[in-house]
């Protein structure tokens, strides 16, 4: 008897391969990473746009503010600073309002000082933001702000 295996139709051994399917594919990888990055662009996308957004809405509210001192001001003073007074006669204050009118002269969103010009184009004085870019005109996150045109929103 001898110990020799069988050749003929004895059952096939189980290959082993060096690929096993316990994990992705290089191209199920590199799908889902540009589907994540499509993603990640939009939201960052969309953010952009929340954050300009919010950034309008502070210079708005912000000039609205210097607006009720400046009108604080005149109601003391009886008249408006001038040009070259500008807004830090709002800060530095009066015989009858020591403490001035605003604690600080504020910056708007960009960290660009306000502007003030008294006559305004259309009124008494105007204060204006000059947005993003910190030049006259511009849109989007450029464009400028005005006491003016918050007036005429209100």
């Amino acid at each position: 008897m001898s110990c020799k295996p069988k050749r003929g139709n004895h059952s096939p051994m189980k290959r082993v391969t060096f690929y096993s399917r316990t994990g992705f594919s290089l191209v199920e990888l590199i799908v889902v990473m540009v589907i994540l990055g499509m993603l990640a662009g939009l939201v960052a996308v969309r953010t952009r746009g929340y954050l300009i957004s919010s950034k309008q809405n502070a210079a708005k509210a912000e000039i609205a503010n210097i607006v009720k001192a400046i009108e604080t001001f005149y109601a003391d003073q009886g008249r408006y600073p001038t040009t070259d007074e500008g807004l830090q006669a709002l800060v530095e204050g009066t015989d009858s309002w020591p403490d001035g009118f605003l604690n600080k002269l504020p910056k708007d969103p960009w960290k660009n000082p306000y502007e003030y010009v008294s006559p305004g184009s259309n009124g008494p004085y105007e204060v204006v933001s000059l947005g993003g870019d910190g030049r006259e005109g511009g849109e989007g996150e450029n464009q400028d702000f005005s006491s003016e045109q918050i007036d005429e929103d209100s």
